[in-house]
């Protein structure tokens, strides 16, 4: 049966800008004045640089963060070409909602991955490399974490075993609570993995939170663990 979602072999470098990650996770930024952020899985997104840049004290953490800036931009250059010609006709994404059209589409990840290019080669101490589902951090090192577009949306290339594992990696240097969006494959299908993490993360508070945006349909969730 062919698949109706983005097709993807890979995990591709694609940035999300600091106006998405708000929408994304529901974020009210006063709150986290003066407390520390992790964006693990971040890799070209803009957040860490734009909030960095409106005082928040954010951490970046990706396992492409062992390259140079002149090694990435050629592949963020490649892979926003491929997705947006690849997602353009998809049914599984909505216009309506957000981006509008896949040329604002392309504004805003452009965008994202020059803003953070540019923070990247000036501020690395910000941009840690790491291999999940291992973190080089302190317990409770961090009072919020962001994942976004790793866990459950690869599901078809990430096993049951690396959710788990990951997650309480990322609750074993959170001292506050973890966000994590989308909830759905590429497909706009819910994640196969989402109950049985629930019933087998049984130490933490795993609770599915509404949000007013989607534009991968069904997307309108996010994942928030506490202790």
């Amino acid at each position: 049966m062919k698949k109706r979602g983005l097709q993807l072999d890979r995990v591709v470098l694609l940035g999300r800008t600091y106006d998405e990650y708000i929408r994304y996770f529901a974020l009210r930024m006063e709150d986290w004045r003066g407390k520390k952020i992790l964006d693990v899985a971040s890799g070209v997104s803009s957040f860490c640089a734009e909030a960095s840049a409106f005082g928040h004290n954010v951490t970046a953490a990706d396992r492409i963060y062992g390259m140079s800036p002149e090694e990435l931009a050629p592949r963020c250059a490649v892979d926003l070409d491929h997705v947006i010609d690849s997602v353009r006709d998809l049914a599984v994404y909505r216009w309506d909602n957000f981006y509008c059209s896949p040329e604002r589409l392309r504004g805003l990840r452009e965008r994202a991955y020059k803003t953070f290019l540019e923070d990247y080669q000036c501020h690395r101490e910000r941009y840690v490399q790491l291999e999940l589902p291992r973190l080089p951090f302190h317990d409770r090192q961090f009072d919020l974490t962001l994942v976004s577009y790793l866990l459950f949306v690869y599901e078809d290339q990430l096993t049951y075993d690396f959710h788990k594992q990951s997650i309480r990696e990322i609750m074993r240097v959170t001292a506050g609570e973890a966000r994590i969006y989308p909830l759905v494959t590429f497909e706009a299908e819910p994640s196969k993995y989402l109950a049985k993490l629930g019933e087998d993360l049984t130490e933490f508070s795993v609770k599915v939170i509404h949000t007013d945006f989607e534009f991968l349909r069904s997307s309108n969730n996010f994942l928030r663990v506490t202790r």
